[in-house]
């Protein structure tokens, strides 16, 4: 960890944004950096970034990422100790995406009648339901489900696990995820037991693994990561998936749209939705 928390925010116009963005996805020494991004002021135009590195030299490595942007403002900001969890638990409203309802624990007695309730608290895990790329995945989820179904499905990158767990709540007999972040995992798997969902999360790098391939083929893929990565795996998404199976690929940036169904395409699959939440993709591919 940083020797000193710091939060880096970087504001200018949505193309200087989401290039810088997608710099940032770019560089190998900050593929494990956390960062969102959205439309802060739509009259002005001005979107931002905002960055939590987790090391002094990831800091640095970010804000002079940021800093190659000449449109962006960008500021450095000291954190003051503070329990962050509980404070962001606080102000997470829940989620809703189609049928799905994702709420943590301060929200026990809000959670309605007639949906697929989700309890997801932040935590170590990415994945509650809140960032763009999540609820992308669950509204593309949501709309398969009204022509179809899914009886086994795969999540790379689980993260929490919550889009495994929304298919098992919704008739999934086969429910699984993996993730290279162990603790990923251990989370997930708990998870699904408050979730009382029928999954099983295991840490493994790769879909070769015996775990996850013994299932194959799924009729789902779900792979919530980053652009690089989902280029990388086609090929082994593709392979894990029966004919006519569906991938909801997310992760990626709408810059960042072509780049991966450049992957994908060559390979059978064929778009089938498409879904925008601020500068973030949703990906709905069936594979021919």
């Amino acid at each position: 960890m940083s020797e000193s928390a710091v939060q880096i925010t970087a504001r200018g116009p949505r193309d200087a944004a989401e290039a810088a963005a997608a710099a940032v996805d770019a560089d190998i020494a900050l593929e494990g950096a956390t960062y969102s991004i959205l439309e802060e002021d739509e009259d002005k135009g001005v979107w931002r970034i905002d960055g939590f590195p987790t090391s002094d030299e990831e800091a640095r490595l970010m804000e002079a990422v940021l800093r190659g942007y000449e449109d962006l403002e960008v500021v450095v900001e000291k954190l003051a100790d503070a329990d962050w969890l509980a404070m962001s638990l606080s102000g997470l409203p829940p989620v809703e995406a189609g049928r799905f309802f994702v709420y943590g624990a301060h929200d026990q007695g809000n959670v309605p009648e007639g949906r697929v309730n989700l309890k997801i608290d932040a935590g170590a895990a990415f994945g509650t339901g809140h960032h763009g790329t999540t609820v992308g995945c669950l509204e593309a989820f949501d709309r398969l489900l009204q022509t179809e179904r899914f009886d086994k499905v795969l999540d790379v990158g689980c993260g929490t696990g919550v889009l495994a767990i929304a298919a098992a709540k919704t008739g999934s007999s086969v429910a699984v995820g993996t993730d290279i972040d162990e603790p990923s995992a251990r989370i997930a798997n708990e998870n699904a037991e408050i979730n009382d969902a029928k999954c099983d999360f295991y840490f493994a790098d790769g879909l070769s693994d015996p775990r996850i391939a013994q299932h194959a083929p799924y009729d789902l893929v779900f792979a919530n990561i980053l652009a690089a990565p989902l280029v990388e795996l086609a090929p082994e998404i593709a392979g894990a998936l029966k004919s006519g199976g569906v991938a909801i690929l997310s992760g990626l940036l709408r810059t960042q749209e072509e780049r991966v169904l450049d992957a994908y395409r060559p390979l059978g699959f064929v778009v089938e939705q498409t879904i925008h939440h601020d500068a973030w993709s949703a990906l709905a591919l069936r594979k021919g």
